[in-house]
């Protein structure tokens, strides 16, 4: 039994996304939306989708869609969200889940009331060094974990000026000073998709823009945002910290590794930069870069893979890491492009296994609101200069 699927927004993401779910053995007809309806019509012909709606509305009111996939401008994922569920569709959301507090009570009190389903799909939850942490977190190796660290370090000349652009149009400087705090799942999600924790209090710093180029200028931000960097230092449940950067300005190489994470506990530490990974204890150090290393992500057909045998090549196309277990996933997306480090096809699977079999995915809406809203609380926080600010909680998603 497969269910259909309607794309909202046909960006520059969305098409990743809706050749997977299109690929798919649970996913039937899949339709496309964007307020650009040229955009929509030409992925669906791109990818010999089902359709197109003229209006989100449309698509709602149709009948023809079971679920929706939220892929549109960031600030805009909430209300979104909300409109899909209420009227009775499954949500798979690109990050963030939304931009305020309320936006995410309302969320959570919409899939509690409803049942439907409801995923945030962050990568960083299946990134390679969270996957081996919260395996080795699981069997006790770090001993107990009371620090870690998630950045997100992504400078704006590396690929936010064109995505800004080619998303805001004319007056694109408005919505490329998007808060960097606000955008905090791929740094906060690394730590907590392994340290099964949550954070309960913050106290962030930023740092005012210098560029001079009219992003992050407050008077054109439609945000009233001049934060470039930021940084900030959460308490958690049960004792211990940790802490992340957001960061837009910066000389890292985020074309490399985007998010990075470390993890110290009292038998033993892992950590990652952007070309090396470590595991050390009390005796020494054990470089496992190799183990947390995807796979190259290439079309089946890319020229680079004609020395390798055609039965060898899924292998070389996966994006996985050795760390990565493929078993559970669908044959044909041995050979699809992947994407942030691996974790394209399993966000997909697993928004797919979610609705089919009713059960709750692993970022779900509780989940989901333990990795955006400390970052929402910590936005409030720098606007305070720093001041330390309790971050609420929604609890455990119901069993099902």
């Amino acid at each position: 039994m497969t269910f259909s699927l309607g794309i909202v927004g046909a960006g520059q993401f969305a098409g990743q996304f809706a050749r997977l779910f299109h690929a798919h053995p649970g996913v039937g007809d899949v339709y496309v939306t964007d307020l650009l309806p040229e955009r929509a019509e030409k992925l669906v012909a791109a990818e010999g989708l089902a359709g197109t709606f003229p209006s989100y509305e449309a698509m709602l009111a149709s009948g023809a869609v079971d679920a929706v996939g939220v892929f549109t401008q960031r600030w805009t994922h909430g209300p979104l969200v909300l409109q899909g569920l209420g009227a009775g569709k499954h949500v798979y959301s690109a990050v963030p889940m939304a931009v305020s507090a309320e936006e995410i009570a309302a969320i959570v009190e919409a899939v509690e009331a409803t049942g439907l389903t409801y995923m945030m799909g962050e990568t960083s939850h299946y990134h390679p060094a969270t996957v081996h942490a919260r395996d080795r977190i699981a069997e006790g190796a770090f001993g107990r974990v009371f620090y870690a660290e998630g950045d997100y370090v992504h400078d704006m000349d590396l690929g936010f000026y064109d995505a800004y652009r080619y998303s805001g149009g004319e007056r694109w400087k408005e919505t490329a000073s998007f808060p960097p705090l606000l955008y905090p799942t791929h740094a906060v999600g690394g730590v907590l998709g392994a340290w099964r924790t949550r954070a309960v209090s913050v106290s962030a710093i930023g740092v005012t823009d210098h560029r001079g180029d009219g992003v992050f200028d407050r008077s054109v931000s439609m945000f009233d945002n001049d934060v470039s960097n930021a940084t900030a230092l959460f308490e958690v449940a049960g004792g211990g910290a940790f802490r992340t950067n957001e960061f837009r300005r910066v000389g890292y190489p985020s074309h490399l590794r985007e998010s990075r994470f470390r993890f110290f506990g009292t038998e033993a530490s892992l950590e990652q930069l952007a070309t090396v990974a470590l595991w050390q204890d009390k005796n020494g150090v054990e470089d496992i870069t190799g183990l947390l290393e995807p796979g190259p992500s290439l079309s089946p057909d890319d020229p680079s893979l004609a020395h390798i045998a055609p039965e060898l090549r899924p292998a070389f196309t996966s994006g996985s890491a050795p760390v990565h277990d493929r078993s559970r996933l669908p044959e044909v997306y041995a050979e699809m492009e992947n994407g942030h480090e691996g974790s394209h096809h399993f966000l997909a699977d697993d928004f797919v296994r979610a609705v089919t079999d009713r059960t709750p995915p692993p970022v779900n809406a509780w989940v989901a609101a333990r990795y955006t809203l400390p970052g929402i609380v910590a936005h409030a926080s720098a606007r305070q200069g720093g001041a330390r600010l309790a971050i609420p909680d929604f609890g455990e998603p119901p069993e099902s």
